[in-house]
């Protein structure tokens, strides 16, 4: 479970807005989810055409570690290693995705 961390002021100062949360189907781990304030594009490890991440994923016991994602209704294609040819990706199956209100 990895909720954004509490000091909102900071948070949103650092990451920007939190935007929503959902639960990882295999584990049932909850994870919150926030717009990303870099706009780089990612080439994938297979090759293919550059990719942007919109979205930081808090992970970690406190959450103050973030992974680069595609935040999606159902799933999550989240950045887990970091290679000399590019990302490796992983898709996650979520369940109860919730948008915070904006």
């Amino acid at each position: 479970m990895a909720y954004a961390p509490i000091t909102s002021t900071l948070y949103e100062i650092l990451y920007g807005k939190v935007l929503g949360s959902f639960v990882e189907k295999d584990y049932g781990k909850t994870f919150e989810y926030a717009e990303n304030p870099e706009v780089v594009l990612h080439p994938l490890a297979h090759g293919g055409k550059n990719v942007r991440f919109p979205h930081l994923i808090f992970v970690g016991p406190n959450g103050h570690e973030t992974r680069r994602a595609i935040v999606k209704g159902t799933c999550v294609h989240v950045v887990t290693d970091e290679t000399e040819n590019g990302y490796t990706i992983e898709k996650w199956v979520t369940k109860n995705h919730r948008k915070y209100a904006e």
